[in-house]
Formats: structure tokens, C-alpha cells, sequence
């Protein structure tokens, strides 16, 4: 199985987001998907630094790709949008928008933000093109097995969502600048105070969620640990991991030596635990009953 690594869905410095991107080319991952997901405004802070990071990640032997905003409203971000396939490099759609302003011909990737719920869905994607689809992560793992054998039939390449902040919504208002009673347009990028997201709890101070400027996120890391083998079996081709602001390249091991056998199973929450443990983990949309569970109790001290 392979590994992906997804485009980062928060707003850091410049130097950090080309740091982050230089330190990808020595962890042990397949694939790494670039570019902003989420806010058309902070691309501007680090969009010619772009085409470096994919020929840097190119030259260290990972495969390339661009994502797509998760929602297109605005004129100019039609014009981004259209200009992706202009750099060269496979585009993954999040929004389906996209899809009239991709060459026809040209093959592309499907990211979770689509929904791609059924085999029908599936199938119409794959003959507009779609390589590699990334299921939408509250996906429990029957239906995930019947859309990698659908996709087995089809040569589309089945990823599913295994570690990291869950993206649960896409919204129109921008939750950060509200919070710091600003508008959206003026919003003087409040999300780059929460480099993995603001916290949100309930009135009982639970955690909840967190926000990511215009996007909702899960209050707890979604960690595939349990379920690799179950995955496997089933056919899913390749984990997504995405970025966070701290230990990344360590996660990316731990997955790595995972998927090889070199990890049984458990030791990445373990580590997880360890060295983070107010990090919440979850995986209760492939096997719990809600999508904050988590399958494994922690062992009494």
C-alpha cells in the first residue's frame, strides 16, 4: 500500500510551508498533493514557491499533483482553477467545478471533498478520466470494500483518508474572521494563529470541532492504525495523511513502517499517545458507531 500525502489545509508562514515541502523529499511517502485547498487569499503568500517545491519533491522521486480549491465562488478563482492543468503536473479535484476546465483527455485524481458515495458515481467519474479517487473520509469500511473493487474493475486507484484533522464542511463565511469580529473580506488572516485548526467546545467545554477559516474540521485525528490490514484486504491502494504543524515526518514513518510489517498494530497510537497525549484519535467512521470513536480503549494505568 501506498502513501499519500494530502495538501495542507492550514495557513502557515511562507518559510514554513517551503520547509515542510523540502523535508517531504526524505520521508518515506509515494505522493504528495499541493497547492490550496481551502482559501484562494493565502495563495498569493506562497504560490511562486509552487513550482520549486514540485520540482524538488519531482527530483526526490515522489509523484506530484495539484489540488484544487474545495469551493470556487469568485471570478479570479475560476481563472486559478483553469490554469492548474497549465502547470504540468496530474490535478486531484476537490470541487467539481473543475472538471470543464481540465483538457478532455487528460487523466485526473478525485479528492475527498468530492463525494463519491456509490459505484455509479464511481463509474461516471472514471469515464470523465479520474485515475485515483481519495473516498470522502466518513466512509464506513463496507462500503469502502465495494468501491475499491468497483474501482479494481474500473484501474482507478482507491485512497482512503488515514491520518490527521477530518474536513467534515466547506463554508461560504469564514468562521476566523468572526471570531475576531472581522469580515471575510478583511479578514486579515486571522486562521494563520492556528496552525492546525482553533479548538471549538460546546458550552459544557467538551471538545467539539475545530475551524479552519472557511472549513470545519473534526476535533480529533482520524489514525487508520486498526484497520490497515482490513484496508488492505480490501483493496484500497494507497493511506492519506495530512499535514500537520508538528512531528510530521515521524508520522510518516510510523505509517511507512506500518504498512511494511515492521509495526504491529497499535503502535502507532501508542507512539501517538506518547509523545502527544492531549491528540484525540479516532476512527469510528471506518468501524464505530460515530466518527469521534475509537476502537481500542487505552489500557489502564
Amino acid at each position: 500500500m501506498e502513501l499519500t500525502i494530502g495538501p495542507n489545509q492550514f495557513f502557515w508562514p511562507t518559510e514554513t510551508w517551503s520547509a515542510f515541502y523540502e523535508g517531504l523529499g526524505e520521508a518515506p511517502v509515494d505522493r504528495v498533493v499541493l497547492g490550496e485547498l481551502i482559501c484562494s487569499k493565502r495563495l498569493p503568500f506562497y504560490q511562486d514557491r509552487i513550482p520549486e517545491a514540485l520540482s524538488s519533491l519531482a527530483a526526490a522521486g515522489k509523484e506530484t499533483v495539484l489540488t484544487s480549491l474545495a469551493l470556487v465562488t469568485l471570478k479570479r478563482e475560476r481563472k486559478l482553477t483553469a490554469e492548474l492543468s497549465e502547470m504540468g503536473v496530474t490535478v486531484e479535484i476537490n470541487d467539481l467545478t473543475a472538471l470543464p476546465h481540465l483538457p478532455k483527455g487528460l487523466g485526473f485524481h478525485v479528492g475527498p471533498l468530492v463525494n463519491v458515495y456509490n459505484e455509479g458515481t464511481l463509474t461516471w467519474l472514471a469515464s470523465l478520466g479520474a485515475k485515483r479517487i481519495c473516498l470522502p473520509p466518513e466512509l464506513p469500511m463496507a462500503s469502502v470494500a465495494a468501491l475499491a473493487h468497483a474501482g479494481a474493475d474500473l484501474g482507478v486507484a482507491i485512497e482512503v483518508w488515514g491520518h490527521g484533522r477530518l474536513p467534515l464542511a466547506i463554508s461560504g463565511r469564514c468562521y476566523h474572521a468572526r471570531l475576531h469580529k472581522r469580515t471575510k473580506d478583511n479578514c486579515q488572516f486571522a486562521c494563520d494563529e492556528d496552525p492546525d485548526g482553533l479548538e471549538v467546545r460546546t458550552l459544557e467545554e467538551r471538545p467539539f470541532m475545530a475551524v479552519n477559516g472557511v472549513q470545519t474540521l473534526s476535533d480529533s485525528y482520524a489514525c487508520a492504525d486498526y484497520q490497515i490490514e482490513a484496508l488492505a484486504a480490501a483493496g484500497v491502494s494507497a493511506l492519506r495523511l495530512s499535514p500537520q504543524s508538528s512531528s510530521f515526518t515521524r508520522i510518516c514513518q510510523l505509517y511507512r513502517d506500518r504498512l511494511d510489517g515492521a509495526l504491529p498494530a497499535g503502535a502507532i497510537a501508542d507512539e501517538i499517545r506518547r509523545s502527544s497525549p492531549e491528540t484525540r484519535l479516532s476512527d469510528g467512521f471506518l468501524v464505530g458507531p460515530s466518527g469521534a470513536s475509537w476502537s481500542v480503549e487505552p489500557a489502564a494505568p
